[in-house]
């Protein structure tokens, strides 16, 4: 049943148009600001994501929406849809114009057109670039937020990190491809019962993780997949992966923790720490200057480890998900 998007309070006079009704020479100038922004304030590059956007807006083969004013396009939102899931990709306001009125008139016309699609269930997004001053959200009742971290480590730290002796059954490795397969199945058991679980529900399952495990080393949200500071922890008798730290290079001269965790039987013994540590110290044997990563704020035992190696939190957002309209 299609759900009731609750209107803005007061909403802007600009137009609001589908973004298939668009070209790429009309998102250029937003993009190459959003460009810059990414890289300023995050020192990620986001060429290949905005290339992305300019492919598919010129196939029209991209779902979303843009505000114009004067035929000047100054914000605009996508999703795509992953089976009974949708995932709302980006949601970007021209700094000159932004206003919780304009994100929250693009973000309602994504919901609703979402809510109105018969086999979603569910929306998932978490939009780095949103501003924090929203009263209100689109489809409030069926929505719950997470507040995230976005932390930040110079590596010239990683060499002075100390290793830990793993316990005498575990040994670790370099990331090979036919890892994915254990993978899949180690995250559904290392974020059982966990909240990022709730904001990420292809942690739920194998088929789910398998999915996200393919879109973080295939595709460039998360940086370019770097094989050399990726690694995994084994049990010498059984062969099985009991934890795996993945990267990606988001710039020159930036890494990114793409995904970090541990098989519930393992946590506690230092593992975690131990599979950052080599991560990292592989981003600074391959030229970064700085690394990454995201995580739940209310994941206290995780950012106190990643405070404690010497990450710093530079950006708070939030995670969205509605769900059971």
């Amino acid at each position: 049943m299609a759900a009731v998007i609750e209107p803005a309070s007061k909403l802007p006079s600009a137009e609001l148009i589908e973004l298939r009704d668009l070209r790429s020479l009309d998102l250029e100038d937003l993009l190459q600001e959003e460009i810059s922004v990414w890289r300023d304030s995050l020192e990620w590059d986001f060429h290949a994501s905005a290339e992305l956007v300019e492919r598919f807006v010129d196939q029209r083969a991209l779902n979303g929406f843009a505000l114009i004013e004067h035929g000047n396009v100054f914000g605009y939102a996508y999703f795509v849809n992953d089976e009974h899931k949708g995932l709302i990709g980006d949601l970007y306001v021209r700094r000159a114009r932004r206003a919780p009125e304009h994100e929250y008139r693009l973000l309602a016309a994504v919901i609703e057109s979402l809510m109105r699609t018969p086999y979603i269930t569910r929306i998932e997004t978490q939009l780095m670039m949103l501003g924090p001053d929203h009263e209100s959200m689109p489809g409030a009742r069926f929505f719950k937020m997470y507040g995230r971290n976005f932390m930040r480590i110079a590596l010239d730290l990683a060499p002075s990190l100390q290793p830990v002796s793993p316990a005498a059954n575990i040994y670790f490795a370099p990331w090979e491809d036919w890892h994915q397969e254990s993978a899949a199945q180690l995250i559904p058991d290392a974020y059982r019962g966990h909240i990022d679980s709730q904001i990420n529900d292809q942690y739920d399952t194998v088929s789910g993780a398998r999915r996200f495990l393919y879109n973080i080393i295939q595709y460039p949200g998360c940086g370019s997949f770097f094989k050399p500071a990726s690694n995994v922890a084994l049990d010498r008798v059984t062969g099985k992966l009991c934890g795996l730290s993945l990267c990606s290079l988001v710039a020159e001269e930036t890494g990114h923790i793409t995904q970090i965790c541990v098989a519930g039987s393992h946590r506690g013994t230092g593992l975690g720490y131990e599979l950052l540590r080599q991560s990292l110290l592989g981003l600074h044997k391959a030229g970064c200057r700085s690394a990454t990563l995201t995580v739940t704020s209310a994941n206290h035992e995780a950012v106190g480890l990643y405070e404690r190696v010497g990450f710093e939190t530079i950006r708070r957002f939030r995670a969205f998900v509605w769900e059971g309209f």
